[in-house]
Order: structure tokens, then sequence, then C-alpha cells
């Protein structure tokens, strides 16, 4: 195992305030054996964002500078709670339409089938999937207003 360098993000409810991280971690790592029970051994440690192009940090950027303005946490409070209750509903639906004698089996058959012509239509082919990675990628942007 690599050593680590744990940062985390400022908090979100104090905005504009400095922040440190909370802890520092180094190991030695045995990088190969000399001889026996001798080994050359080295400090590893890693620092900073290496994956910054990743969506996941792109997302996690574009809802910290709605939090930091004032006028739209009311709003990003209101998507987090229809997401809640979104996520809720679509739960007790599939539960009601799971317990109906026939439609299961149906939906499950037409999920199938959808699955298939998804993996035939975007994932067999290497300009397919250049195309849904693009696609992908403009729903992203226009999600987030970018």
């Amino acid at each position: 195992m690599a050593s680590i360098f744990a940062t985390l993000p400022p908090p979100l409810l104090a905005p504009g305030k400095s922040f440190t991280p909370l802890f520092t971690y180094q190991k030695k790592l045995t990088v190969f054996p000399i001889a026996k029970g001798r080994s050359a051994n080295g400090i590893v440690k890693a620092i900073g964002d290496s994956s910054e192009s990743s969506t996941s940090i792109d997302i996690i950027k574009s809802v910290r500078n709605v939090w930091d303005q004032p006028e739209d946490r009311l709003g990003l409070f209101g998507l987090g709670f229809a997401a809640v209750v979104g996520a809720w509903t679509a739960t007790n639906l599939v539960t009601a339409v799971d317990k109906l004698p026939l439609l299961p089996g149906v939906l499950e058959f037409i999920g199938i089938l959808v699955s298939w012509w998804f993996v035939y239509r975007y994932l067999l082919f290497k300009p397919n999937r250049e195309e849904l990675l693009q696609i992908i990628n403009k729903s992203v942007a226009d999600v987030l207003g970018q």
C-alpha cells in the first residue's frame, strides 16, 4: 500500500475559513529485497489531486460554487429534498409494481431487450462508444450549465 496525504475539503457551512489538513500519513515502502533479511526502503508520499479532470470533482466544484452564493442555497436544498423524495417515491413504486402478478416478468423481459439493444447500439463498436461519450459529456455540460 502506498502512503496517503489526506486533506478534506473546507466545511461547506463555513465558506472563506482557512483550512489545514487533519492528518498526514507517511509509510516506508519496501522497494525490493537486496539480500536475505535486508531490503531497500523508500518513503512514498502522495500529495495533491491527480485526477483534476474527473466528472465527480467537477460536480463537487459546481455544487461548491452554487453553495457560495447565498441566494442559491435555498434552491440547492430544494434540489436535494426533491432528490430524496424522488428516490423514496421510485422505491415505493417499484415495490408496488413488483407485487402485481404478471407485470414484473414482462418488465424484466423488456429490460433485458433494452439492455441488449443498448449494448449493440452504443458499446459494441468503437465509433458508437465515442458517440456515447460525446452524448454523455454534452448532457453533463447542459445539466451543470457549462
